[in-house]
């Protein structure tokens, strides 16, 4: 499961990949307000995804935040893996954050791993082919 921050990110980057072709940053408290996002929790949000490269922040009048680069460029899997970390259901089968189990004795032998590994492929079939773009494109909740 996503965490409320994974989420939040979402919602947020689905807003400016939407303004992307205007080249206009927008305010972070615009986009608090529109996806009903607490204000300081977003401000550390899109500060992190700044951070990691996904945003461009401008000062002054005029500023606000913007996507570094398109919306076909961001991959769901890249803002999960910045903003919650490893997307495989144990560490021992994280392509990204490998870490052995403290309970495992041979990870060779064991009979969890190998599901846990069509869990994190199945998962990331989806992340990493959906972008920006894709849920740019999804109908609104209503």
């Amino acid at each position: 499961m996503i965490s409320k921050k994974a989420k939040y990110a979402l919602k947020a980057l689905k807003v400016l990949a939407e303004r992307y072709e205007s080249k206009q940053p927008i305010l972070i408290a615009d986009i608090a307000e529109q996806q009903s996002i607490p204000k300081k929790f977003l401000e550390a949000i899109l500060l992190e995804l700044r951070n990691n490269g996904v945003l461009h922040s401008q000062k002054g009048k005029g500023g606000g935040y913007q996507l570094r680069m398109s919306p076909e460029q961001v991959s769901i899997a890249k803002i999960v893996r910045i903003i919650d970390g490893p997307i495989s259901p144990m560490l021992c089968v994280s392509l990204y954050f490998y870490g052995k189990c403290d309970d495992c004795a041979d990870e060779k032998t064991c009979k969890i791993r190998p599901i846990m590994e069509r869990v994190r492929d199945a998962n990331l079939a989806v992340y990493e082919n959906t972008t920006l773009k894709d849920l740019m494109d999804l109908p609104e909740e209503e």
